[in-house]
């Protein structure tokens, strides 16, 4: 009975969690336990553990008497974000270099050659699903599991701004090229390079950025 409980729980969690990420909700929203409820199928037990667990991811935040309120993801919130990945992505290239396998690296470059053929199309859910599985790819070649959990983290966090900034052409062009230059210096167990490398590539990712109302974005509608 209790895994099935945590079970429940951990997925209105989810469903919850990724409807804030995907700006389902607007800034401030009332997270109404009985609606919520209701429309998940599930009884208030589950959606209150939920909502408790968000407000501790700082998702959502708690007014006793009041209630449940969507305090999702600033613009100031994606900045940080970049920066800090920034520095993490160029560790976590650096112990790619020295850990990746042979399977990995093949991935990684099926990765890039699809990721070329969508962008040459214009598919861009697919290329932004190749983006998240080439980073998923480096993360996971680290070796590092607390590293890899922090940045598929940070990358669920920003899921809205790079679905939306991915349908520039431009940078998606310039960004499979950076790929490629990661991919070298991975496969030549280059640690400093891959470091530089991995660092600029999300530099370059937030001066992209600089051309967009980042809340805006945030607030845009997507299909």
């Amino acid at each position: 009975m209790a895994v099935k409980s945590a079970s429940l729980r951990g997925r209105v969690y989810q469903t919850i969690r990724n409807e804030i990420l995907s700006g389902d909700y607007e800034q401030g929203a009332e997270l109404a336990e009985i609606a919520l409820g209701e429309r998940l199928g599930v009884s208030r037990t589950p959606v209150r553990e939920a909502l408790r667990q968000l407000a501790l991811e700082g998702l959502v935040e708690i007014i006793p008497n009041k209630g449940a309120f969507v305090n999702g993801i600033s613009a100031s919130d994606v900045w940080d974000i970049y920066m800090v990945r920034s520095r993490l992505e160029g560790l976590c290239a650096r112990w790619a270099a020295m850990r990746i396998t042979p399977e990995q690296l093949q991935a990684m470059e099926e990765v890039i050659c699809l990721s070329e053929y969508h962008a040459d199309r214009e598919h861009y859910r697919q290329l932004y699903e190749q983006d998240s599985r080439f980073h998923g790819l480096m993360y996971e070649a680290s070796g590092s599991r607390m590293l890899c959990n922090t940045l598929l983290q940070y990358h669920q966090y920003i899921q809205k701004v790079r679905r939306l900034t991915i349908e520039n052409h431009r940078r998606s062009m310039m960004s499979s090229e950076e790929h490629k230059e990661i991919l070298a210096a991975l496969r030549n167990k280059d640690g400093e390079r891959a470091e530089q490398l991995a660092t600029q590539h999300i530099l370059n990712s937030m001066k992209n950025l600089q051309q967009y109302d980042i809340e805006e974005l945030l607030h845009e509608k997507t299909e």
